[in-house]
């Protein structure tokens, strides 16, 4: 029997959820988790490892390197391609509100509440 897929931690959606060409006749779509979104966005962005990664979402380091590998080669085909990415779905939770932050270094609520927003 196989392993329960456990919840990955995300720190927020993507503020754009469609990427690519702009060609309204284009019918083919790929589609990216908003987990791989969240490993692109840590390491790339982020500048995480992958071992940071994997403690910040709460999952293997093997499994951040599966979702890594997975989101950069969906990236590398919608532009090579020209295919449009779209971010949706996927087995995670988000960041909730009883956190002051999410150790993000650019964590949105982090920032909100140096601002006082929160």
């Amino acid at each position: 029997m196989p392993r329960p897929v456990k919840c990955r931690k995300v720190c927020r959606l993507p503020k754009n959820d469609v990427f690519g060409p702009e060609n309204p006749n284009l019918q083919d779509v790929i589609i990216m988790s908003v987990e791989e979104y969240e490993t692109i966005r840590l390491i790339d962005y982020e500048n995480f490892t992958q071992e940071q990664c994997s403690v910040y979402m709460g999952i293997a380091r093997t499994t951040v390197q599966q979702l890594y590998n997975n989101a950069r080669k969906k990236i590398s085909v919608s532009l090579v391609d020209g295919v449009r990415l779209k971010i949706e779905g996927g087995n995670y939770r988000l960041c909730d509100d009883s956190q002051n932050q999410c150790h993000c270094r650019r964590c949105h609520k982090h920032k909100q509440n140096e601002r006082g927003d929160i």
